[in-house]
């Protein structure tokens, strides 16, 4: 009889545990080009908030310039092509993963004092939201993804 008093007390401690998804990114990394001057690719993973959200831009002080891309399978040989994306939407408690091969972040006129084994701040641009601001890993060309 005591432990039945009890439950509603027991559920509404629970209640207050929950927290409420929040926009964030995580996961970033970068691969350098195998030629020096030549664009490299930025990747990382996105986690939607309460609401559904538009990412606009990934920016790195690191690059002169970046532009979210597609890869894909063009025609019926399998070529693989890039297509450059105005945004990517971001559901609600959604994630949007950038991988080799998917989603990249192509970053071009790379800052040549990149490093493997340094880091390189990334900032999400989303068209509601404020900035989110993620330190992307920098690997080399030949290097294993870090994540």
């Amino acid at each position: 009889m005591r432990i039945a008093g009890l439950v509603p007390f027991a559920l509404l401690a629970l209640a207050g545990c929950h927290r409420e998804a929040k926009l964030s990114a995580d996961q970033a990394w970068v691969r350098l080009p195998a030629v020096a001057g030549h664009p490299g690719a930025g990747y990382l993973t996105i986690h939607g908030g309460p609401e559904a959200e538009r990412l606009l831009a990934v920016e790195s002080p690191a690059a002169g310039s970046t532009e979210l891309h597609e890869s894909m399978k063009m025609g019926p040989g399998g070529m693989t092509g890039m297509q450059r994306l105005d945004g990517l939407d971001v559901s609600a408690n959604g994630t949007v993963a950038f991988a080799p091969g998917g989603n990249h972040v192509m970053m071009f006129g790379l800052s040549p004092s990149l490093r493997p084994g340094g880091t390189v701040p990334f900032s999400v641009r989303f068209a509601k939201g404020p900035p989110l601001t993620v330190e992307a890993k920098v690997v080399g060309a030949g290097d294993a993804a870090p994540y």
